[in-house]
């Protein structure tokens, strides 16, 4: 038996869950444009872990989102997981946001599989998260979550998408996927609301993961930003 912590701070959601081995035991998450990450963080892991019983002693690994996203989201939650397993002396892992939406997609669609059209046999799971604009963070995964794209910055217009197989159904969601909706043309296609970045997704990759023992370099560990930080103008009092 294995107690896991899970952080997910990678998008605008404050994310943190406890599982034992695959099973979600505990979760905490608040889903605010206030971006609270900060404030929030070590309050939910104290909570998650006192609802299960058990102390940060107990815990086996500490898991986070490593990216893409929110370049300072990701220095958080990455941060507190790095504090974590230091103090603890615990293996850090790290799996890929996109990853885990889509695993945390698969799931809904398993216990809610009336929320895809009937027609909808075969499915290119397609997560994405809003990078600004028109543009988004994603890759594609097949039906067995295998990965068939890599991540990637894409600046969508109509012809997104449109070089991929018409007999396989689209499947879009993810916090970048709504502004989309008007804009991609390729069909067939569907939309799903309500699957976002949670810490939740983070549960069945990180356990096998950890039965892999597949653990990253604690103190070289960085997140996946996929671009480059660009600060914006400090804004001139007054103006």
């Amino acid at each position: 038996m294995a107690y896991l912590l899970h952080i997910e701070t990678a998008t605008r959601v404050c994310s943190v869950a406890l599982s034992e081995n695959d099973r979600l035991i505990a979760l905490r998450e608040n889903d605010t444009e206030a971006y609270s990450h900060s404030s929030l963080l070590t309050v939910y892991m104290e909570a998650v872990m006192k609802e299960a019983g058990i102390s940060a002693g107990s815990l086996d690994a500490v898991a986070v989102s490593m990216g893409p996203g929110s370049y300072t989201g990701l220095r958080i939650g990455v941060s507190a997981a790095k504090g974590l397993c230091y103090g603890l002396d615990l293996p850090l892992i790290a799996v890929d946001t996109l990853e885990a939406m889509t695993y945390y997609c698969r799931e809904q669609v398993s216990k809610h599989p009336a929320i895809l059209p009937v027609e909808a046999k075969e499915i290119i799971y397609c997560p994405m998260i809003d990078a600004r604009r028109m543009e988004v963070y994603t890759c594609l995964f097949d039906s067995g979550l295998g990965r068939i794209r890599d991540i990637e910055a894409v600046i969508v217009d109509a012809d997104s998408f449109s070089d991929l197989p018409t007999n396989k159904t689209m499947l879009f969601f993810g916090d970048g996927a709504e502004k989309c909706k008007n804009i991609i043309s390729r069909t067939p296609s569907f939309f799903l609301d309500g699957i976002t970045t949670s810490a939740s997704g983070l549960t069945a990759p990180v356990y096998k993961k950890f039965l892999q023992k597949d653990f990253v370099d604690t103190a070289y560990f960085e997140p996946f930003y996929l671009k480059d930080f660009v600060a914006g103008k400090p804004k001139v009092k007054g103006l």
